[in-house]
């Protein structure tokens, strides 16, 4: 029923009245205006009731004088009125109807009862409810309610003081919940503060509400008691205690945060009074030292005091646990205090109560994580947070180091005694079942012999605190020992507990909204608030180090399982999340300190000692105090259960296993199986540990992968108990499953866990480098094992799977290792390649591609067992998987193809075992793109040098696969070009160009490009027979399958493979070594003329170039079509003229037969109706050359291999456009010029002599090789002639002359020249005439303007005349005389000698032609302009001259015959052309050969007969006769002076000159009687010429008749002086013939002077004629009988003179 109820009121009026009444009746006697008071006061109850309809509200605003006659009462002081009075007022109160006033008027009358110590209990309760039931009580009125409370509180009386103690407890909340209630009313309104005056932080009191202004006054007070100061707003206050000061800033702190949060004003008490007050109060217990002595200090220091101590680590864990974003900074301080109490020299009271009030923070995961926000992360801040953790850890090292001074109970042992009893019992662990009999140990702590029991201080996740209640303690009570390592080692776990849990769970709500978020924007990338992790992650970096040490130190010393378990537990939750948050340092840290305690102590592993010392050398200093990260203790209170072998290289021993660290061993499988996928890098820790463990265990890997436990052979000193036998199955299966479970991890957890066990691969095949200690397969066990149960997404981690096996395993020295390595990747391949995958590999390229890789990766490795073992992998897929390889064949080809020549036999023989395989079964089932890679693999075994047949064999795969081609030419080429179209697609997609070999080429022709390419690098292998065979089975598919190339394509063929080919042989054949090849081996002979590697190369190049040649020849209307077949053709003969340069006689010949071979070509003929369309399918235009292009009569400006320009520049006339159908006329034109010029080059270089001396012997190129080369000319000439200019013929004429210069060595010449003597031309001569020959024929029948090419021809054949009497030189080459040569004495290795060849023959048949040719062509312009016959009477001028001193008889026999003819065609033409002056200059060459060869300088030899001299002198009588016949009866043509000189000739001749010098025996034959008779009679017959037609004739007769008188004059006399001298010795033959034929040719004169006319003789004449009388007449003495007779015949005609007729005489000189 409520207070305000109808009835309420009603019973309230009656109730009052009643009050009243009783009051009345009470106080009648003693005190009667108390009496009045109270009747009065029920009329007006009365009235009041009577008027209003709102009684309660009326009776409120009447309470001032509805209470005074209760408030009289209670003055009476009477007992029994004052409690009657005090029931009332409750009552009135209870019912609200107590104005303010009123109430002021009560309270001063309860204080009034107090002071007088009336009624306490009544009165602690009459204020309570006066305040409790409604809110009048303010300001003065109610601080001194409360005054009053407290006053009562310090009474005598227990009770009383307990109740005031109550009620003040009670008060003060309720004006803290007053403020909250009016803090709620006004909750809506916003108000605007007054503006604050000056800068103080303190907002005036003013600003407050009535209710919030109480609290704030009541707190202040509060405050200012403690401090011990006087309060402002409790007037009347006495006495107060620090520690119910405290208790009550405790409670109000507690329980109304809100106020001092949401009010400035309240907030600034907190800064500005508590916080100073609690840290001013702690300092005693700072400055403290437990043990100092005072002495040290000047003051006394006050002692820490456990009642105020206690209470202000409340007050503060209040603080912190409200406040700590308000007071950031206190917080701080007070935070370093705690820390400070941990310290080892507080007392231990002072330890406990902190260690527990850190505690209480360690429960509070949201609180941490706020100090970490305001405190560690910020710059320059105190780290808290971290500090905390720190000293705790350290707190706990300090229990374990730290003697325990001081504490009385810690002295004394406990009941388990810690002496070796405590370590006995120890000793049977959890492990041992029944061992230790029924004595359950306690758990406990060791550590180097401190023994700390644990207790069980609290559930776990509560701080559930002893000390810091002790509330009624005074005195500090005494802690038992292990206490505070009970509380510290719960506040790490479930400081652990609490940070794991809380950060996990904002994990899983982060990922949950990650997830939400991609659902509802699956386009967006999730973006997560960066705060939270960072927040998360300050967390973890500054907890980790200190959780870490304490952790690893308590796992060390633990001897309980459980307590084992838990710190495992907390290790194992904080690596996850350090994992999870991706901080790999912490992490890596949690895991090593795991791994550390599963392996024995001092177990030299690197991975984990090298992570300790990096964390080692971190030492954390926290406020002057330094925590170690200790490592474990090495004496082992646990119970071994195993022995076994170390896995490192540490010298060997045995090393134990303890349960712990099998326990600790499990652990680890446990976080490697739940926590893998944050695992991250430490897998690597995690798996080495595992290793060396299993190692330790003796367990030993399987098929797949699996670890078995060893054979007991395998290790001997491993010895296991029986409680590890029976967990080593367990231990293998998880050790299995954690690697079966692998196929639950994400991807990139996949790939840390694959690193790991990689780098922990690596590390065992360190180990396995070196020693011959069986390596640790570990690894590779369960890399294998982990590939197979992941085949699934075989994808993500085949690479690092595969790369590690195959850079690495594979290619290790230590073969089991090697083995293992290799089984694996293959077992791999072929459990991927044989799964069912989805989709299956058929339709998912890539993924068999990524599978068939580390096939191919494997060619890489250099032992041979691996690639054994990757052949027969490859046999094995070939026949299980080959029909369905696909696309993966171009990887299978790889393999097989993947051969170097270092490796042995047997491997290529395995895999060319495979390549057969494939071509003979698996072409058709291939990927047409394929063949192409077929095609190379076995060019690759063609090219390797270990096995020469599998080359050949190879060689013959090539053909094999040809005629594949050839047979399924037309579905190839189908499924090639849907391939193409296909590419070419993707290409444009990505705007690339296609890229593939012989791109234009259509891709079936490609193929066979490379087949044919293929062939053409095995044309240039380094083994002859090889390259034979290859170059046969080239040549020979491009004969047999060419027709199936298209055009185009041809000239691919031409271009990239034969000139290639070409380009490769000539290169190669040109820097072949020189050096000698040794019979090879054995009984392989190898024939002289193959036994350099340059003369193996030249076959090669023989073979080539004839090839190519031939595919020229047959191919050539096709290629013709081809653009640029002159450009083709210009580079064959390019190629031909290199080889036919090269300093080898083989090639160089053989390209001479390649050249005619290609010569022999007929032009095509081309109906003439067909020339358009011809032309049209070329591509070409009719009408091919603009008529304009020409510039003017010169050359016209066009490229320099242009046709243009080759006919502009043999028809020199304005060029005119070719009509339709003379393109191919045009076409062949330039090609023959282009064999003409290369004929040219050739013929020049090749007989160009050497040009320095001959010390390094220079090559000089075979006969054969000049005669093939001149025997080309005839038939070049033919299609060049009608272009053919004087130019080209004189560098014909260089040619020609160079060739027949060149000299032969001596060990050829018996094969060249039969003998000396015999006088036949050698081939090369032949040819050299024969050349010359179809010139002049050409030239005869040919037009006009060709003629002026007579004279050119006539030098020629000249200067090879002149050979007969001066051999041409070569060079400064020394040669011998052929007759000199030594022939028999061919020495093998001696430089050869060089020979000049037998010229002669060849000058003479040259001689010959000229004769001939001059017959033809004397009356020819050119032949006269160009003084031909004086360059032939020139010529014939030196053998003419030599005579007897040519080399060779014959020569001036012939020299003279063919002057005689010459001169008898030659004297006609001179006489009919000489008014011209063009011979001229002729007649003195003339005069001069006849002078020269009439009278010679040269001797005959001795061994001449005389009929062979008079045979020469019957040639010299010729000559004499042609002059008297040809030349001086035609004297009037002819110059004066020859006649003359012929006079003087004839006059020199007809008298014989022999000098006196010559003995007797050379005279006798000597005489050309005969000659000088014909001489004589010569001159006589023109001396007198009856028929004097011109007086130039007469002159000729005169001056022959006065030179042949004078010659007589002077024989006579001679003779007869030499007569008068001689006395009695007969003078010599010649003398006597000489002056018989002189007085003959006198009488002969005298005879014909009488026949003349005497008119025709001149005067002169006769007195000559009679001035020889007296010498006659002196002549008579003479002895001899021949001149006394002729003499007598001479003198007979005298008579006739005797008397000269006047008449005559008269005549005569009229």
């Amino acid at each position: 029923m409520s207070t305000s109820s109808p009835e309420a009121v009603k019973k309230l009026l009656e109730n009052m009245q009643t009050d009243l009444r009783s009051l009345s009746m009470e106080c009648k006697k003693k005190f009667p205006p108390v009496k009045e008071a109270a009747e009065s006061g029920i009329v007006k109850i009365k009235t009041i009731a009577a008027r209003n309809t709102d009684i309660l509200a009326a009776l409120k605003e009447n309470s001032s004088e509805v209470v005074q006659p209760f408030l009289m009462g209670c003055g009476t002081k009477e007992p029994k009125i004052t409690q009657l009075c005090l029931a009332a007022i409750q009552r009135l109160m209870s019912h609200e109807v107590v104005s303010e006033a009123a109430a002021g008027n009560i309270i001063n009358m309860l204080w009034q009862l107090m002071e007088n110590g009336l009624e306490e209990l009544k009165l602690l309760q009459t204020v309570l409810v006066l305040l409790t039931t409604n809110t009048v009580v303010h300001d003065e009125v109610l601080s001194k309610a409360i005054v009053l409370c407290f006053r009562l509180h310090f009474t005598k009386d227990n009770i009383t003081n307990n109740t005031a103690a109550a009620t003040v407890r009670q008060v003060v909340t309720v004006v803290f919940e007053r403020m909250v209630a009016e803090d709620e009313r006004f909750k809506g309104i916003v108000e605007q503060p007054p503006p604050v005056q000056g800068n103080t932080n303190r907002r005036s009191v003013s600003t407050l509400r009535p209710s919030a202004k109480d609290a704030y006054m009541l707190f202040q007070d509060l405050c200012q008691l403690v401090n011990a100061d006087a309060p402002y707003w409790l007037v009347g206050m006495t006495e107060m205690t620090r520690t119910f000061g405290l208790e009550l800033l405790e409670s109000v702190l507690n329980d109304f945060p809100g106020v001092f949060l949401q009010h400035q004003e309240f907030s600034f008490l907190l800064k500005e009074r508590v916080c100073p007050l609690v840290i001013k109060l702690f300092s005693p217990n700072i400055k403290f030292r437990q043990g100092s002595s005072s002495a040290a200090s000047p003051a006394p220091v006050e002692k820490p005091y456990f009642p105020i101590c206690m209470r202000l680590l409340r007050v503060v864990s209040v603080l912190i646990k409200h406040f700590y974003s308000l007071l950031v900074t206190e917080c701080e301080i007070f935070l370093s205090l705690l820390v400070k109490f941990l310290d080892g020299e507080k007392p231990q009271w002072l330890r406990a109560v902190a260690v527990e009030s850190v505690h209480r923070l360690c429960v509070q995961p949201h609180l941490l994580r706020s100090f970490c926000q305001s405190y560690d992360m910020k710059q320059h801040s105190t780290k808290v947070f971290r500090d905390i953790v720190n000293a705790l850890g350290s707190f706990i090292q300090s229990l374990f180091i730290v003697p325990n001074v001081g504490n009385a109970a810690a002295v004394s042992a406990p009941a388990g005694g810690s002496g070796l009893g405590a370590q006995g019992t120890a000793q049977g662990g959890p492990g041992t079942g029944g061992v230790s009999g029924t004595l359950t140990t306690q758990a406990a702590f060791e550590y180097r012999g401190t023994w700390i029991p644990l207790m069980t201080v609290s559930v776990q996740g509560s701080a559930k605190a002893t000390y810091l209640e002790m509330l009624d303690k005074v005195e500090p009570p005494s802690i038992p020992e292990g206490y505070a390592m009970s509380v510290a080692f719960s506040a790490l776990l479930d400081l652990v507990r609490g940070i794991t849990s809380m950060i996990e769970r904002e994990l899983a709500m982060e990922e949950e909204a990650a997830a939400e978020f991609r659902e509802a924007h699956p386009d967006q990338e999730w973006k997560p608030q960066p705060g939270a992790h960072l927040v998360w992650e300050e967390m973890v970096s500054a907890c980790w180090c200190g959780l870490l040490a304490a952790l690893s130190l308590l796992l060390d010393a633990s001897t309980d399982e459980t307590a084992t378990e838990n710190i495992l537990k907390a290790e194992l939750t904080m690596a996850s999340l350090c994992g999870r948050l991706g901080l790999v340092t912490p992490r890596d840290a949690f895991i090593t300190a795991i791994c550390k305690a599963s392996l024995p102590p001092h177990y030299a592993l690197t991975v984990l000692s090298s992570n300790t010392a990096n964390l080692s050398s971190k030492a954390y200093s926290i406020q002057g105090q330094s925590v170690q990260i200790i490592s474990p203790s090495s004496e082992s209170h646990q119970q071994v259960v195993a022995v076994g072998q170390p896995l490192t290289a540490q010298p060997q021993g045995t090393v134990v296993l303890t349960a712990k660290n099998i326990q600790c061993m499990r652990t680890l499988l446990n976080l490697a199986h739940c926590h893998g996928a944050v695992l991250g890098t430490s897998w690597q820790l995690v798996l080495a540990t595992l290793q060396h463990l299993v190692w330790i265990l003796g367990l030993k890997p399987g098929v797949g992968g699996a670890l078995k436990p060893g054979r007991a052979v395998e290790g001997p000193s491993t010895v296991l108990t029986t409680a590890v036998m029976t967990d080593l199955p367990v231990i293998s299966n998880i050790l299995s499953r954690l690697f079966e479970s692998s196929q639950y991890l994400d991807d990139v957890s996949l790939h840390h866990l694959i690193n790991a066990l990689c780098s922990l691969s690596l590390e065992a095949m360190e180990m396995a480098y070196g020693n011959n200690k069986e390596p640790s397969l570990f690894a590779v066990a369960k890399l294998l094992e982990t590939g197979l149960v992941n085949m699934d997404r075989i994808e993500i981690l085949w690479r690092p799977l595969t790369g590690h096996l195959l850079e690495q395993v594979c290619q290790h020295p230590n073969s089991r290792m090697r083995e293992w390595g290799a089984e694996a990747l293959t077992a791999l391949i072929k459990a991927g390649l044989a799964y069912k995958h989805d989709p299956p590999l058929a339709q998912n390229q890539r993924l068999q591609l990524l599978l068939l890789n580390p096939l191919k990766e494997l060619s890489n490795v250099l032992h041979a067992d691996i690639r054994q073992k990757q052949l027969e992998c490859v046999l094995q897929i070939l026949q299980s998987q080959g029909d369905s390889l696909g696309p993966g064949w171009p990887l299978v080809l790889g393999v097989i193809g993947a051969i170097r020549n270092d490796q042995g036999e047997s491997l290529i023989r395995t895999a060319f075992q495979c390549l057969q395989l494939v071509v003979t079964d698996f072409l058709p089932t291939m990927p047409c793109t394929c063949l192409q890679i077929v095609v190379d693999v076995a060019g690759s075994f063609g090219l390797q040098n270990q096995e020469l047949n599998i080359s050949l064999t190879s060689i013959g795969l090539l053909w094999n696969i040809s005629d594949y081609f050839f047979q399924r030419g037309e579905a190839i080429t189908q499924e090639l070009e849907r391939e193409e179209e296909a590419l070419q697609k993707q290409a444009q997609e990505r705007g690339e160009t296609l890229n593939r070999p012989f791109h234009p080429a259509p891709p079936f022709d490609c193929l066979w490009l490379c087949l044919y390419a293929k062939l053409g690098e095995l044309c240039v292998d380094p083994r002859p027979a090889v390259r034979k065979s290859a170059g046969q089975t080239l040549f020979s598919t491009i004969a047999a399958h060419g027709t199936l190339l298209q055009q185009p394509t041809w000239h691919i063929v031409v271009w990239k493979v034969l000139f290639q080919l070409l380009d490769c042989v000539r290169t190669s054949s040109t820097t072949a070594d020189k050096e000698k090849i040794e019979s090879g081996g054995g009984n392989i002979l190898i024939h002289h003329s193959r036994d350099t590697a340059e003369k193996q190369w030249a076959e090669t190049w023989v073979l080539t170039l004839a090839g190519v040649a031939r595919i020229f020849n047959t191919r050539r209307y096709l290629l013709q079509q081809l653009g640029d077949f002159f450009e083709a053709w210009e580079v064959l003969l390019n190629h031909i003229q290199s080889a036919a340069l090269s300093k080898n006689n083989e090639v160089s010949l053989a390209a001479l037969k390649s050249f005619q071979e290609i010569l022999q070509i007929v032009t095509p003929v081309k109906d003439s109706d067909k020339a358009g369309d011809a032309l049209a399918a070329m591509g070409v235009p009719p009408v091919l050359i603009d008529p304009l292009s020409a510039s003017g009569p010169g050359r016209p400006l066009v490229r320099s291999d242009s046709l243009v320009e080759r006919l502009t520049r043999y028809n020199g006339a304005e060029l005119q456009a070719p009509p339709p159908g003379e393109e191919s006329a045009l076409e062949d034109s330039a090609l023959w010029w282009s064999a003409w010029n290369t004929w040219y080059r050739t013929g020049t270089d090749s007989t160009r002599p050497p040009s320095g001396p001959t010390e390094k012997l220079s090559f000089i190129p075979s006969q054969p090789f000049l005669t093939a080369l001149i025997q080309i000319f005839p038939a070049l000439y033919q299609h060049i002639k009608a272009n053919f200019s004087m130019e080209d013929l004189k560098k014909l004429g260089v040619i020609l002359h160079g060739a027949v210069s060149v000299p032969i060595s001596s060990d050829a010449s018996p094969f060249i020249l039969p003998s000396y003597t015999e006088a036949v031309l050698t081939s090369l001569q032949e040819a050299v005439l024969t050349a010359l020959d179809v010139l002049q024929k050409a030239i005869c029948v040919g037009p006009e303007n060709l003629q002026v090419m007579y004279p050119a021809i006539f030098e020629q054949l000249l200067l090879f005349v002149e050979f007969s009497c001066k051999p041409p030189q070569y060079g400064r080459m020394e040669t011998k005389h052929v007759a000199n040569a030594k022939y028999n004495q061919i020495q093998l290795f001696a430089p050869a000698e060089w020979v000049a060849l037998n010229y002669v023959p060849f000058a003479e048949r040259s001689l010959e032609v000229v004769v001939d040719l001059y017959h033809k062509t004397a009356c020819h312009k050119a032949v006269i302009n160009e003084k031909v016959l004086q360059n032939i009477i020139k010529t014939l001028r030196m053998p003419l001259g030599l005579k007897y001193a040519c080399p060779s008889e014959s020569t001036w026999k012939l020299a003279v015959s063919s002057l005689l003819k010459v001169l008898s065609i030659g004297l006609p033409v001179a006489r009919q052309h000489a008014s011209s002056g063009k011979f001229d200059t002729m007649w003195p060459e003339l005069a001069s050969a006849f002078e020269d060869f009439l009278f010679t300088k040269s001797t005959p030899p001795d061994n001449l007969s005389i009929q062979e001299f008079q045979k020469n002198e019957a040639i010299d009588v010729e000559v004499v006769q042609l002059i008297s016949t040809e030349i001086l009866p035609f004297a009037n043509f002819i110059p004066k002076d020859f006649v003359g000189q012929i006079m003087t000739m004839l006059n020199k001749g007809s008298i014989h000159s022999q000098s006196p010098s010559f003995t007797e025996a050379e005279i006798d034959v000597r005489m050309r009687e005969n000659f000088s008779k014909v001489c004589f009679e010569t001159l006589l017959q023109f001396s007198f010429s009856n028929k004097v037609s011109t007086p130039q004739e007469g002159y000729i007769s005169r001056m022959a008749l006065s030179v042949l008188l004078k010659r007589s004059q002077d024989v006579l006399r001679r003779y007869v002086e030499d007569e008068r001298l001689s006395g009695r010795c007969p003078l010599p033959r010649q003398q006597v013939t000489e002056i018989i034929f002189v007085l003959k040719a006198i009488s002969t004169l005298m005879d014909s002077l009488k026949k003349t006319q005497p008119e025709n003789v001149d005067g002169n004449t006769w007195a000559q004629v009679i001035a020889l009388y007296p010498t006659l007449v002196e002549c008579i003495t003479c002895s001899s009988s021949e001149v006394s007779s002729a003499l007598k015949e001479a003198l007979g005609p005298f008579k006739d003179f005797m008397q000269p007729p006047v008449s005559k005489v008269q005549n005569g000189e009229s």
